[in-house]
């Protein structure tokens, strides 16, 4: 019995590597998708412009690199032509390739949305039974990223083996091509993708759509609090507290190449408060969420900006350990406002070390879900309850405390970002450290995440705020709805013996 549970380990394994070893998302993906901001009102200029914005302000350096159409950019089959889907040509005159040539001259990457349906989510042509034919059509075009939808999917669905099947097909029709393409699952967490998905795909929807909202209950987004995770019916307008508390039962799926994805980044939508935003983007970068901007680039504000561009926070996202942070605890409290009771939370993961030493980094999350202001603790011994023992050899020495948000761009800095840009009504080539703020921002393209971490670059670590002793607590203020986020580094000590992170 034992060599025929090894046998089918093995295979297993074999499988699992050859499906997500494409070379793709190693880290989590970056990049931006308009349906949060437009939905249907897409066009060949609006992709275009923003391109551009994303390498003018620097979103490209700091690793932004796909720019993802969503929904509704086509018209029907053409039945002469293999029933390969027709462009919209008033949205895009010049055809899909021109788009992508444009998009790839910028030296960024370009995806494209369907759905595993009859229909998109928007109603038109979905690419069920056409798997061969919509894989070919787009990597001819030069595409290199997929976000594949759940919408009308004609009952294929219920069990495990019926979406994993459905969604296998487009897999095995994208490698077909021969195009590396970035497969991305957006089946809302429909049927537990994340047991199956690492098998076929680099990323997988683990829950409802997200929408601009902290913490509203909605009977359009069921299913929270302890039973969160076995949700037949995932839903839509998911505020961000319930997409957390969804995300900590399934955070151990994530590994390199291959990503629970928590939905696209609302900073900058207008609906949740500064605080809310950087929770958000906090959040998702620790969980290594794919960072999917969703806001308008055209109109954004210098404090969300600021947000999307902070380097510190990035490179827990695309940390080459590839571990997602875990939640250590969670408290209800009677900090109550109009949607019910508040909440506080833990969060803490392995990080790549930047010290040489024998100890990994660690991440730290302070979540303040309260009405209020609070101050809030997290002892050394719930930061490292998973590194072995009933209290861990890390808990017993001094560590580096690192405020990742404390050297957040300026709202001055980042206007005058915008301003540069708007000020000369052209678009520049690239980022540099000759331009506005260069010097002080992390270019991921000149040096990579990894070789920065490897470095110990300061741009990447964030502020020293403290050294916390042996057995000791880490404290911080944290705003309402907001969040503190560490880096932890292991004060140097030769006399302890190095444990495995779990």
């Amino acid at each position: 019995m034992a060599s025929v549970v090894g046998i089918t380990a093995i295979a297993l394994l074999a499988q699992h590597v050859q499906a997500v070893n494409n070379g793709l998302a190693r880290t989590p993906q970056m990049g931006w998708d308009n349906w949060n901001s437009f939905g249907c009102d897409v066009s060949e200029d609006l992709l275009q412009g923003t391109a551009r914005l994303i390498v003018d302000y620097g979103l490209k350096d700091l690793g932004y690199e796909y720019v993802v159409l969503d929904d509704c950019w086509s018209n029907g089959r053409d039945a002469s032509a293999n029933n390969s889907l027709i462009v919209d040509t008033e949205k895009f005159p010049r055809g899909m390739a021109a788009v992508a040539d444009d998009i790839h001259e910028l030296g960024l990457k370009f995806g494209m949305y369907s759905s595993a349906g009859v229909y998109t989510c928007g109603r038109f042509a979905g690419s069920l039974g056409y798997e061969e034919v919509d894989a070919n059509s787009w990597a001819e075009w030069g595409v290199d990223y997929l976000k594949y939808d759940n919408c009308y999917n004609s009952g294929e669905a219920g069990t495990q083996k019926l979406s994993h099947d459905r969604y296998n097909t487009m897999a095995k029709a994208l490698n077909a091509t021969g195009r590396p393409i970035l497969y991305s699952l957006c089946n809302w967490g429909e049927d537990y993708p994340w047991n199956w998905g690492p098998t076929i795909a680099n990323s997988w929807r683990i829950t409802g759509d997200v929408t601009d909202f902290y913490d509203r209950p909605d009977p359009r987004c069921p299913c929270d609090g302890p039973d969160a995770w076995d949700c037949s019916l995932p839903g839509f307008h998911c505020s961000l507290l319930n997409i957390i508390n969804k995300a900590s039962f399934v955070v151990s799926k994530a590994e390199p190449g291959g990503w629970n994805d928590l939905d696209m980044l609302e900073v900058g939508n207008g609906g949740m408060s500064d605080a809310e935003y950087k929770t958000q983007f906090s959040v998702w970068a620790a969980v290594k969420s794919p960072l999917i901007m969703g806001n308008d680039l055209r109109i954004v504000k210098p404090q969300d900006l600021a947000i999307l561009s902070n380097a510190a926070v990035i490179a827990v996202n695309q940390d080459p350990l590839g571990s997602s942070a875990a939640r250590r605890w969670y408290y209800e409290t009677d900090d109550v406002d109009q949607y019910g009771k508040g909440s506080i939370q833990m969060w803490a993961g392995s990080l790549n070390s930047t010290t040489g030493g024998e100890y990994s980094d660690m991440v730290v999350l302070l979540i303040n879900g309260n009405n209020s202001n609070m101050t809030m603790n997290a002892t050394l011994v719930e930061v490292f309850a998973d590194s072995g023992g009933a209290i861990s050899d890390q808990a017993k020495i001094a560590w580096e405390v690192r405020d990742l948000w404390a050297n957040r761009m300026s709202n001055e800095e980042a206007q005058a970002i915008i301003d540069a840009s708007s000020a000369s009504g052209n678009y520049t080539s690239g980022f540099n450290a000759t331009r506005v703020g260069g010097e002080n921002r992390y270019n991921a393209t000149a040096k990579s995440y990894s070789e920065g971490l490897s470095d110990a670059d300061e741009l990447l670590l964030g502020n020293v705020t403290t050294t916390v002793q042996p057995m000791g607590t880490i404290t911080a203020e944290v705003e309402r709805h907001g969040i503190a986020m560490f880096r932890l580094r292991a004060v140097p000590t030769g006399s302890l013996r190095k444990r495995t992170e779990l």
